[in-house]
């Protein structure tokens, strides 16, 4: 029987500040659930990104008094939407912060949180370097959120290109994996709709990665292109490169449906790595 589920990815851009961030994201959440969606996806640093040279420094504040937090908890808790906060920074030990990303229930209650594992450390061909890692705590554990549509596994942005967080995800039980992002736009026209495509055709579920779109204030821009991807690898929709919402229709029970006819997730063997041949053996 289908278990169908209307998904909204907001493709906003980069804001300089939290207020200017729920300005840019309220109106797209509104449209999203005028249109009936069950559960809505932002982009990673979807509560404000600025740049400043190498290192990352996107506005935050504690927790528990984090404005763009407690904005689209109200938000839930009045339209009786999910909300996918895909991450917002928050702050951490030692002047530091953490890439948090939380699952919010139709009542305004947070289920569950992730942190970043993977951090953004590259020089890319144009002469951009990323240092993630200065200004960020990395997490260290992998979550699955339980939700009443099923179960979703969180990641963020560099983690898509980390397959093995994502098997783990998926054996763990995960229908749908989401991966919020703010992918540069040079690597992002290389990779990302390959890296989103072989995800979904691995784990055999749906990937939903909702992605920030334009520059980014003090240097650098964001890919957009936030794309819906069947357990097939069917692009099911895909953002292009302007702010929006982008709809998709889904149905959960495809998931089990394509694992059953490439049960790959069951067959995954132990083996040695061993750099030099055997020669023990005749």
């Amino acid at each position: 029987m289908p278990r169908p589920l209307h998904i909204a990815c907001l493709q906003t851009r980069p804001m300089p500040d939290m207020i200017s961030a729920i300005a840019e994201a309220m109106p797209l959440a509104e449209a999203a659930v005028g249109a009936g969606a069950d559960i809505i996806f932002l982009p990673e640093y979807c509560g404000g990104l600025v740049s400043d040279g190498q290192r990352i420094r996107p506005p935050s504040a504690p927790e528990a008094t984090h404005p763009v937090l407690a904005a689209f908890q109200a938000f839930a808790a009045e339209r009786n939407v999910w909300v996918n906060v895909g991450s917002i920074a928050v702050d951490g030990p030692q002047g530091r912060i953490i890439n948090r990303g939380y699952m919010i229930d139709g009542g305004g209650q947070v289920t569950g949180r992730y942190d970043k594992i993977h951090l953004f450390d590259v020089d890319l061909a144009d002469g951009a370097v990323y240092r993630e890692s200065d200004t960020v705590e990395p997490g260290s554990r992998a979550v699955v959120h339980d939700t009443k549509f099923g179960k979703i596994g969180h990641t963020i942005c560099y983690d898509l290109r980390f397959p093995g967080l994502f098997r783990d995800l998926a054996q763990s039980g995960a229908e749908l994996i989401c991966c919020p992002s703010a992918f540069t736009k040079l690597t992002g026209e290389a990779h990302w709709h390959v890296l989103n495509r072989a995800r979904a055709i691995e784990n055999t579920c749906y990937i939903v990665s909702a992605c920030a779109v334009g520059p980014i204030p003090g240097g650098g821009e964001s890919y957009g292109h936030s794309l819906v991807v069947s357990p097939w690898g069917e692009v099911l929709a895909d953002g292009v490169d302007i702010p929006g919402v982008v709809h998709a229709q889904l149905d959960l029970d495809k998931v089990a449906e394509t694992a059953a006819r490439i049960p790959s997730l069951t067959h995954d063997r132990s083996y040695i790595l061993n750099a030099a041949a055997d020669r023990s053996v005749a």
